[in-house]
């Protein structure tokens, strides 16, 4: 593979958010199965292969926030960067009703073949940036879909998830219910963090203040609505760092 598994932009930016985007894309680099999962486009297209507007929210947003900013170049559906390298839904073989062919029978060598080449190389990266400076704040972006299949649909248009360090997610989720016109989730639709993730990985192993903000993908669809989320949540974000302290 030529290309890199990661984008970073902004790498010069002097302020102290690092915001990423774990599921950034839907693509299958050449070298997983020819370019192909053997599922769709219709499929590729959904929620199950990346998280879809979160990337133009975490452009946005980051650049609204002088922060640098890292993105995923790989479907989640290659490997998913937000879960530790042991966890068994690191390659997901069915996902939401749909059979992943190209994953069905994956084999420990070509695990470890997709974590050395896709998974290894964006944390290292992560890792790289969020040590820059000694206050890093992190923030990871992504998106949910309104409805899973065969499951009720999902009334918030934004979540925020935590883990054990809620110093940021608290004031967060209290300016973002005081807007009075959101529908805000605490862990919600996802229940806080899974040990080894992104966050755990880069925020709560460091002490670094941190939050993962959830969007409904709906609600992201175009991209004037991403920038105008992120336009929404900056000033937001810096009012809730602020009560913080930290």
């Amino acid at each position: 593979m030529t290309e890199q598994p990661f984008e970073t932009v902004g790498e010069t930016r002097g302020g102290r958010w690092l915001v990423t985007c774990d599921h950034a894309t839907n693509i299958v680099p050449p070298c997983v199965n020819g370019g192909s999962l053997g599922i769709t486009p219709a499929d590729m297209a959904r929620h199950i292969a990346w998280d879809p507007g979160a990337a133009g929210v975490a452009r946005t947003l980051a650049e609204r926030l002088d922060a640098p900013l890292v993105l995923s170049r790989f479907s989640r559906l290659v490997i998913d960067p937000n879960r530790s390298e042991d966890d068994p839904t690191l390659v997901m073989r069915l996902y939401d009703g749909t059979v992943i062919p190209a994953n069905r029978a994956i084999d420990e060598a070509e695990t470890d073949r997709r974590i050395r080449t896709f998974w290894r190389p964006y944390h290292t990266e992560v890792a790289r940036l969020a040590a820059r400076r000694s206050d890093t704040v992190l923030l990871a972006i992504h998106s949910f879909t309104p409805q899973l299949k065969g499951r009720p649909p999902r009334p918030w248009q934004i979540g925020i998830l935590h883990a054990a360090d809620d110093r940021l997610a608290r004031p967060l989720i209290a300016r973002l219910r005081a807007e009075g016109d959101l529908c805000v989730g605490e862990n919600e639709p996802y229940g806080g963090h899974l040990p080894g993730d992104s966050v755990d990985r880069h925020a709560e192993a460091f002490g670094r203040p941190n939050v993962l903000v959830e969007l409904r993908n709906d609600v992201i669809a175009a991209p004037a609505d991403q920038a105008a989320w992120a336009a929404r949540l900056a000033p937001i974000l810096e009012a809730a760092l602020a009560d913080t302290g930290a």
